[in-house]
């Protein structure tokens, strides 16, 4: 596809921006749940957690939904369901209220998850798509910069008892702007090949700057082949890159540490205010690094940026250990939670959506990227919730699994996962074989 329509491209990364403020503005609640709620650390992981049980079962069918009515119909289901479970939070009267909202708000998280970076890698060229639809990754870090901005500015202008529904209630905003944004943006044109509307087809390239749609639909068609049924036989080896890729971003500790910033310095000995600024520092330094990264996702390629990111990460994951374990050095543990983060962005972060969103053929994209997602969402639930138990124990012992972990990943990455660089979508399966 030669031509880039960077306003469909910018609105459908929107939903990143959605998905990462919504994930962690709940680091500067969680203190005022327990007290609100009388929750203990069990209970405050089930807070937190009971939303990543959503985002897994999002993530599962949000590939059906996107099939069966199109990226961007189904972002606009996505947009109405952050709007809101934002507001239901705000609102809620009781824990069970609050509980039934971030489920709901978990789907939106979860189904976005899937159906933007789809929706993106088919509308963008070979050339620039690692760095187009990291826009994605780009609008996750930012929405997470802005929670912890948001979190910190809503904490310094009000008191009482509602700040916290404040906190929550403000991502109803952006997700009122995602969701009239759509409205702009045409459907996928390769989806609309692959449901046999060619003419609908050429409208949609046509809205996207394509002038010449025949050969384009005839290329979209030729690589419209084996139905869209997604198995094992014939996906074998993208369905085990998808699960391997999202569990290791996972294993790495990364939304653990982003849900309980605040909490992982209180532990260290620092003060409710201090914690907020150097959670601030932590989010900028997310954004800036994720920018770097997309720079170079395009140039040096996937794998490459996995492996060195992944070196940083066991690196800080290591600093962290000694930190916690031996109560000493705590001036160090900003700068180490600083690599871990810079690290982070720069691969993993950088590079998951994009590889999921295109190492499945056109028929079973959607359902592929679910596979990962699924994988990435329940793995988080999992660790989000154990992280605050077993830290409440041993403080060092998670950020040492997590470290083995991530190693493990840059050994097992630079040996088996294949390079998707500048390969066209059509052309992927030839790449990576079955």
């Amino acid at each position: 596809m030669p031509k880039v329509n960077l306003t469909a491209v910018i609105i459908a990364s929107l939903a990143g921006l959605l998905f990462g403020f919504d994930t962690a503005v709940i680091s500067g609640v969680t203190n005022d749940l327990k007290h609100v709620f009388a929750l203990d650390p069990q209970g405050l992981g089930q807070a937190v957690a009971v939303a990543l049980v959503g985002t897994f079962v999002g993530a599962f069918f949000g590939g059906r939904l996107g099939d069966a009515i199109g990226g961007r119909d189904a972002l606009r289901v996505i947009g109405a369901m952050y709007i809101l479970s934002s507001l239901g939070c705000a609102m809620s009267p009781n824990f069970i209220g609050f509980v039934v909202f971030r489920f709901v708000l978990g789907l939106a998280v979860g189904a976005s998850s899937v159906l933007a970076p789809v929706y993106m890698s088919e509308i963008v060229p070979a050339e620039r798509r690692g760095q187009l639809v990291g826009l994605f990754q780009f609008n996750i870090v930012f929405g997470i910069l802005l929670a912890y901005v948001s979190n910190f500015a809503v904490a310094s202008l009000m008191s009482g008892d509602s700040v916290w529904r404040w906190k929550l209630g403000l991502a109803s905003l952006p997700a009122l702007v995602f969701f009239v944004l759509l409205y702009a943006i045409p459907q996928s044109a390769r989806w609309l090949v692959a449901k046999g509307r060619r003419a609908d087809a050429a409208e949609s390239l046509k809205r996207l700057g394509v002038t010449e749609t025949d050969g384009m639909i005839a290329e979209f068609a030729a690589g419209d082949l084996g139905g869209g049924k997604l198995s094992l036989k014939q996906h074998g080896k993208p369905i085990l890159f998808a699960i391997l890729l999202a569990m290791f971003n996972q294993l790495s500790g990364i939304n653990a540490i982003l849900y309980y910033l605040n909490d992982i310095f209180a532990a260290a000995g620092f003060d409710r205010v201090s914690s907020d600024m150097q959670a601030m520092a932590v989010g900028l330094a997310n954004l800036v690094a994720t920018v770097i990264g997309m720079s170079f996702i395009d140039r040096i390629g996937r794998k490459r940026l996995l492996i060195i990111g992944g070196i940083g990460v066991t690196a800080a994951l290591a600093g962290v250990s000694v930190i916690m374990a031996t109560g000493q050095g705590q001036a160090l543990l900003l700068w180490m939670l600083l690599l871990f983060i810079v690290s982070f962005a720069f691969s993993q972060g950088a590079v998951i959506w994009v590889y999921l969103s295109e190492i499945f053929p056109t028929p079973v994209r959607s359902r592929g990227q679910s596979l990962g997602s699924a994988t990435h969402w329940i793995m988080n639930a999992i660790i989000s919730a154990v992280f605050p138990v077993v830290a409440a124990q041993t403080k060092a012992l998670p950020f040492v699994v997590f470290g083995i972990c991530t190693l493990a990943s840059v050994l097992i990455i630079g040996r088996f996962f294949p390079e998707t660089k500048g390969v066209e979508l059509e052309a992927m399966e030839a790449r990576i074989g079955h």
